[in-house]
């Protein structure tokens, strides 16, 4: 179990899961640097909303936001959002990443990261069914207006049943 997991454990006893979801990240130095901020985490984990401002902290050599901070902006979030959205019956892990760079950006930047609960659902079935899966979430970084987009990362997320997983790993080490 990870530093953050341990905090997760106990700190979502005492001041819920969606405070410390956005405190813990907009606190984590690993989050910190991506110079981007969670703002809105909805009571259920379905909706997270982020800020990524422009500074002189993120601002590349043709003064527009920098990849690497679009790029780490966006990275744990979905994951994160889905291992908690998910019981501890279920691995989760980034498996792949893509980023699209469509513009540069050279005023705040916002995203959203959902999930709905029928994806719950169908993820939860099709684990059942084949054990393992891989999806594919695409988020946004867009103006406040949503109106620009500025870039676009795909994640794909790995998700297997927990004792599946645990077997496959045994088996490979034969």
């Amino acid at each position: 179990m990870s530093v953050y997991q341990k905090i997760a454990a106990v700190g979502s006893k005492y001041i819920g899961k969606p405070k410390l979801f956005k405190y813990g990240f907009n606190l984590s130095p690993m989050y910190r640097r991506s110079t981007a901020r969670i703002v809105n985490v909805s009571q259920d984990l379905l909706q997270i909303q982020i800020k990524l401002p422009i500074s002189y902290k993120n601002k590349n050599y043709v003064n527009s936001i920098f990849g690497g901070s679009m790029f780490a902006a966006v990275d744990p979030i979905p994951m994160v959002q889905l291992i908690n959205l998910l019981d501890e019956n279920f691995v989760v892990w980034d498996k792949a990443a893509e980023i699209y760079f469509k513009r540069p950006a050279k005023e705040n930047l916002y995203a959203d990261f959902i999930f709905t609960l029928e994806e719950l659902g169908e993820i939860k079935y099709k684990i059942k069914q084949q054990n393992e899966l891989e999806i594919v979430k695409t988020t946004l970084l867009t103006n406040k207006d949503k109106s620009i987009t500025y870039c676009e990362v795909r994640k794909t997320i790995y998700i297997a049943n927990k004792s599946y997983f645990k077997k496959k790993r045994e088996n490979k080490k034969l």
